[in-house]
């Protein structure tokens, strides 16, 4: 029975070795929850190591859990590995012999009012006028595409992703005097939204814009038209979906967005867009294996980065924003992904000495991240909570306790 148990017990040191990849884990000081930690149940998980990897605190590491919007850290990472963190996304402008302007989308996800002006703008004084309609070309995405967890809901987080698309395919609405109003000031408030505020029933806030009917691209290149012809480009004819292509076209423009990756990522982390990260998700994807975009291919890049190039071996992953159930990480997977993001560590929000990223599912809170606690004493974290209504909040607190307390 004695050499059974030492067996066991070499099986599972063994074992930890090789799942926290890097990081052979070294003794840890102090205790381990739940002594140390207190309200950790079956369904948590918490990992804390130091900067070596040494670990200071355990509580389930390898159970498999959903992490909700965590999962956004690895979507950068992979996305900063696959395109390069000086990437740029780019939308280009075509005129072919009848004069009629043809728009290709790339995915551009910060394709913004304010982007789409100064485009306008700028083609102005390359176009005639007038101009013969507005084809939409959104062939670089295989579409529609359907992202597991995102519904049909009024939610921005549910919002479609495509090749071209606009203030993240969402519009965002007030009422003044009782009539439907822009909350931009910088947007138009276009008639063809005008029944879709209606329907939703809102005084005000967001709706988000459908593929049905190609909603969401239509939106787009009628929004192109409005500051076209704000620009004095009379644009005869109408907007809409390119299904044949262009013959004998020429490139009047293209465009080069004036956001890197490394601001994309802030923003995502910031904000936790979903639509963002599968837009970086199916960028990586066609990088990888050619336009194009479809979620298989982004789907198969992140796998593979995540197994072949950090070490995640069976990590679980159908889309790259967290927001499906489906989705299964273990926080020694997410202690792994945060050592190979800490040279930017700097894109994630940061309160105080940490610095994090959050999840939230319904059941579901999830946090990782950083604690600085002076020069070179960094710990990483990870805190999965499963099946619970409770938030990560009093762990954290604890946590924060636990480390101030120990280093003295």
């Amino acid at each position: 029975m004695l050499r059974l148990r030492r067996y066991a017990t070499v099986l599972l040191l063994a074992t930890s070795v090789l799942s926290l990849s890097v990081w052979p884990p070294a003794k840890a000081f102090g205790q381990s929850p739940p002594q140390a930690i207190s309200g950790l149940g079956p369904h948590d998980a918490l990992l804390v190591v130091d900067a070596s990897g040494q670990i200071i605190l355990s509580h389930h590491p390898d159970q498999k859990m959903v992490p909700a919007s965590t999962l956004k850290v690895l979507t950068s990472l992979a996305a900063i590995h696959y395109l390069g963190p000086d990437f740029r996304f780019q939308t280009d402008f075509l005129l072919d012999t009848h004069d009629t302007l043809g728009i290709k989308g790339y995915g551009d996800p910060l394709l913004v009012s304010e982007i789409i002006a100064e485009i306008a703008h700028h083609l102005a004084g390359l176009l005639p006028s007038p101009i013969n309609g507005v084809l939409l070309d959104e062939s670089y995405f295989e579409g529609p595409i359907t992202i597991p967890g995102v519904s049909t809901s009024s939610n921005p987080y549910d919002a479609p992703v495509g090749a071209l698309c606009a203030n993240f395919n969402t519009v965002f609405f007030t009422h003044v005097n009782g009539r439907p109003a822009s909350a931009e000031p910088q947007t138009p408030l276009l008639p063809m939204v005008l029944e879709r505020i209606r329907r939703s029933g809102l005084k005000k806030g967001r709706i988000v814009l459908t593929r049905r009917q190609d909603e969401a691209p239509l939106y787009a290149g009628n929004l192109f038209r409005y500051f076209l012809e704000q620009e004095g480009v009379v644009v005869r004819g109408s907007v809409g979906m390119m299904t044949d292509g262009f013959s004998e076209a020429r490139l009047v423009y293209r465009h080069t967005s004036p956001y890197d990756l490394a601001h994309i990522i802030e923003r995502l982390l910031e904000y936790s867009n979903n639509f963002t990260a599968n837009q970086l998700l199916l960028a990586m994807g066609t990088r990888c294996y050619g336009p194009p975009a479809t979620l298989g291919k982004g789907v198969q890049a992140l796998t593979a980065y995540a197994r072949d190039v950090i070490g995640i071996p069976d990590g679980v992953f159908v889309e790259g924003s967290g927001i499906s159930r489906h989705n299964r990480l273990s926080v020694r997977d997410m202690i792994t992904v945060l050592h190979h993001f800490g040279p930017h560590a700097h894109l994630m929000p940061h309160e105080g000495s940490e610095y994090y990223k959050t999840g939230t599912l319904k059941g579901v809170r999830t946090r990782v991240g950083y604690i600085d606690l002076g020069p070179g004493d960094r710990y990483r974290f990870a805190l999965f909570r499963n099946r619970s209504s409770q938030t990560t909040a009093p762990i954290m607190r604890q946590v924060h306790r636990y480390l101030s307390t120990a280093r003295k």
